[in-house]
């Protein structure tokens, strides 16, 4: 599929770190926090609350920490009070930026993600300078190795659930739905057994920028800066990185 960010198959790629682990289900119970508060605490009426808490589930999250997310969201436990926005810019190399961002201090987290893009050759930029770029679809990626079924088999599964897109790039399958179909996909792939690496609503690129070794090497620092801010919950990019400048990159 032309347009396809490699970020999410790098990411899919790295281990965990258990000292990280904190960091993600902190990250994870703002969002279910923020879902509950504006779409109420039921998962069965509330579909980004539902997607949330499935998320956080497929990271482990204990649901002690669900459910006083969900809790702080509905009023029921005291919380901090945090507002969901979008930053937009360019990094190394021209590539576009999208940043979703979750935060009670936006003035704090504006100067920093400000800071970060500035220290690793990226800007902050207007308010749809690059949302135009990308489409937002649902996601699901699954290992290979996980897999219950080959490819072929794994493709027509997946056109049956309903979905409008399958991809096998570096090693990872990753399989594109429109965000209404999300639920019904993986719960057909589910039903068959297939083990789901990630299933999320994603900001999919229309189009790539290929980066030589040099720009590649500041764009990850630049991703991996971004994502460990404890403010940002996503970020999206259209950089390409070829599979020999990759290994160049890995050495």
């Amino acid at each position: 599929m032309a347009g396809h960010s490699k970020w999410a198959n790098i990411k899919h790629k790295k281990s965990k770190e258990d000292e990280k682990r904190g960091k993600i289900f902190s990250k994870l119970s703002r969002k279910i926090t923020v879902a509950a508060r504006q779409g109420g605490g039921d998962p069965e009426t509330n579909s980004d609350l539902r997607l949330a808490i499935q998320k956080a589930k497929d990271n482990n999250m204990p649901n002690d920490n669900i459910d006083r997310a969900i809790k702080r969201g509905t009023g029921e436990l005291e919380g901090f009070n945090y507002e969901s926005f979008i930053y937009e810019g360019y990094g190394p190399g021209g590539v576009a930026l999208y940043i979703e961002l979750m935060s009670d201090n936006r003035n704090r987290t504006a100067s920093e993600i400000r800071h970060i893009l500035t220290k690793n050759g990226g800007n902050l930029g207007e308010q749809g300078c690059v949302s135009w770029m990308f489409s937002r679809r649902g996601q699901i990626i699954i290992n290979p190795e996980e897999a219950v079924v080959d490819t072929e088999e794994l493709m027509l599964l997946a056109i049956d659930c309903g979905a409008e897109d399958f991809t096998e790039e570096d090693g990872i399958y990753t399989i594109y739905t429109s965000p209404a179909e999300l639920e019904s996909v993986r719960e057909g792939l589910e039903t068959e057994e297939v083990t789901l690496s990630s299933v999320d609503i994603a900001m999919i690129p229309q189009n790539t920028v290929a980066l030589d070794e040099r720009d590649a090497k500041k764009v990850l620092r630049l991703m991996e800066a971004l994502e460990d801010h404890d403010d940002v919950q996503e970020v999206y990019s259209n950089f390409d990185i070829p599979e020999e400048v990759m290994e160049a990159v890995s050495e």
